[in-house]
């Protein structure tokens, strides 16, 4: 017989967050499975930093600044 129940390690200890229903000294056989970390709410904070020695933001901004100078809509003649 088989169950997945969700567990808590803390402190180098498993502590199941459910009833088991085993006997006491019974023997069973663990599979770990890791769940994924909950989700943060606020996307802005974690992902706060993920550029960081990526891109030479000063470079970035000189580019955007100089690409808003370029005429892109041809001229209208009135």
């Amino acid at each position: 017989m088989g169950t997945s129940i969700k567990a808590r390690f803390s402190k180098g200890l498993l502590k199941p967050l459910e009833n088991l229903n085993l006997k006491e000294g019974e023997e069973v056989t663990l599979t770990i499975v890791s769940s994924p970390a909950p989700s943060h709410p606020d996307w802005l904070e974690r992902t706060a930093g993920g550029w960081v020695g990526l891109i030479d933001a000063e470079e970035l901004k000189r580019k955007i600044y100089e690409s808003r100078l370029l005429a892109t809509r041809p001229e209208s003649h009135l």
